[in-house]
């Protein structure tokens, strides 16, 4: 079950909700423009110049009123020249708007980031999760759900518990997650080790939303990538709620991220022994990766090469079998594909369908695309979901989480949301920001309630037509019975022909730079 609407109501209850753009200029990237963020420093500086009055009004009476106002004038007028483009002096007023701010110099550095031998340290300061290390002789004991850390000194008989998964705010999800106690005790009473690693453990649970494409990304793989890649591969990753499953859809991005075999922590119970665990996965944020808060910078861009490496393999194995079973094309009809840009569409079965999505097909392939449609299902092998979507140039699909696909695609292609009724800032929130991050063209198409099934439903002014919000705010089930499950599109293809004409335009620039940049690469020819 999709958990994206209960996310925001619990994590994001006083977020406001970001206006729509008129229908012209909805789903184009804004571009960031000197003068603009001009006038957003501009107004940043009125704002403390105004509070640094009304601070030194208190504190000194009214007196200086006349020279306080004759200062901030004078700073506004100065802020036109100061802002201007390429001023040297621009530098000074950023300073300026730094003050009072924590530079990074100045950070304390995070719980746990420094562990001492014989220490187990836990980290529980984040919202989404908890994450505990243990440092020294670590050895596993299934049957009590215990790691132990073996010790002689006063630190002793200290345990903590840990459910690791990174959705400690949900309680009723967190409960199906098996605890683990941590526990350090004297090293006599110890078990002697069946297996000894030299490498570190981490310890994390598939269990969860595990079935749900954007859970087992989100709160899954991207948080093992953040808390495991450092280790470069050598690493053992030991699973909780473990599921063969898991390991035969994601067993090539495991294999990307450890070198060894994975643990079934409750099925394997030898004595495992490690010179650190840490139990618990880092989480940034939706589909995130905060460089600044890895040990090695790494981006979402770099989380994405190596899916490329994960599914090179075994995408070119799929390649060959297709090619002995085919009579292959034609030279030129494969130089006239070739000179199409590729559109898959990810069809959604029952709620959130599209209904007329027939006549989309034809309306793409019309405006020049080759056009796919991906039925992805829960046996649907993730390679060849990767393999359509990284070869593709745009993806268009409803709002759900068969939207994290948008991962596969190249950085440059065209991400297209179909947002309907009730969704907008879920599907913002969730894919469209995440999607930037990764380098996409990322075009939402709102939909308007007469491109909805509600429309057949509901009065022309019922709140759930004319205002979304109100209706949402009456709660996660309210929301998930009216338009999460409820509701199905109808597209506009008058209007969805301008989302098409755009994807296409884009794809069109970016080709026409790939070539110019090919020509200037290429070696001057003698005459």
């Amino acid at each position: 079950m999709v958990q994206h609407h209960r996310a925001s109501l619990l994590l994001h209850h006083h977020h406001q909700q970001k206006t729509v753009e008129e229908e012209e200029e909805e789903g184009k990237q804004q571009q960031a423009v000197v003068g603009e963020e001009g006038a957003g420093k501009m107004k940043e500086l009125r704002r403390r110049l105004v509070d640094y009055a009304c601070h030194h009004r208190k504190q000194y009476g009214g007196g200086h009123d006349a020279l306080l106002r004759m200062l901030a004038g004078f700073a506004l007028a100065s802020c036109l020249l100061l802002l201007l483009p390429g001023n040297p002096f621009s530098a000074a007023v950023d300073d300026l708007l730094q003050m009072g701010r924590t530079r990074p110099d100045d950070e304390t550095p995070p719980p746990c980031s420094a562990v001492a031998n014989g220490t187990i340290c836990c980290d529980r300061s984040a919202m989404r999760t908890d994450v505990c290390v243990m440092r020294g002789d670590v050895r596993t004991e299934a049957s009590s759900n215990s790691l132990f850390l073996l010790t002689d000194t006063a630190a002793r008989d200290h345990e903590q518990r840990i459910r690791p998964y990174t959705r400690k705010w949900e309680s009723s999800v967190m409960s199906t997650i098996d605890e683990l106690r941590l526990r350090a005790v004297p090293t006599a009473t110890a078990a002697g080790c069946d297996v000894r690693h030299d490498v570190p453990a981490v310890v994390f649970s598939t269990g969860g939303y595990t079935g749900n494409v954007y859970h087992e990304f989100n709160d899954g793989i991207i948080p093992l990538y953040i808390t495991a890649r450092h280790y470069n591969r050598k690493v053992v990753l030991v699973m909780l709620e473990y599921h063969d499953w898991w390991m035969t859809k994601y067993g090539h991005i495991v294999e990307q991220l450890s070198d060894h075999p994975p643990i079934d922590f409750a099925n394997d119970r030898r004595v495992h022994c490690f010179p650190e665990a840490v139990v618990g996965l880092r989480i940034h944020d939706e589909l995130a990766i905060d460089s600044a808060r890895m040990p090695t910078n790494r981006t979402i861009q770099d989380f994405r090469r190596m899916l490329d490496d994960a599914y090179r393999g075994r995408i070119q194995t799929i390649v060959d079998e297709e090619d002995k079973g085919r009579r292959t094309k034609s030279a030129q009809a494969q130089l006239k594909d070739d000179d199409k840009p590729r559109l898959v569409i990810v069809s959604r079965n029952g709620s959130r369908a599209i209904e007329n999505e027939a006549e989309l097909v034809r309306a793409a392939a019309g405006a020049g695309f080759r056009v796919s449609v991906l039925r992805p299902r829960q046996d649907t092998e993730l390679a060849k979901m990767y393999r359509a979507l990284n070869a593709s140039d745009v993806m268009v699909g409803v709002h759900g989480a068969a939207m994290t696909h948008f991962l596969f695609m190249r950085p440059g292609s065209v991400f297209v949301q179909v947002v309907p009724l009730g969704t907008d800032w879920a599907a913002e929130t969730y894919y469209g920001e995440p999607a930037r991050r990764l380098g996409l063209r990322y075009m939402p198409y709102k939909i308007k309630p007469a491109e909805s099934s509600l429309y057949r439903q509901y009065a022309k002014d019922d709140p759930v037509l004319t205002d979304p919000d109100t209706v949402n705010a009456k709660g996660w089930q309210v929301t998930k019975k009216v338009y999460l499950d409820g509701q199905n599109v109808r597209l506009d293809l008058a209007r969805f022909r301008r989302r098409l004409r755009d994807a296409y335009d884009h794809w069109a620039e970016q080709r026409r730079r790939r070539l110019h940049a090919h020509s200037d690469t290429e070696p001057s020819k003698p005459c």
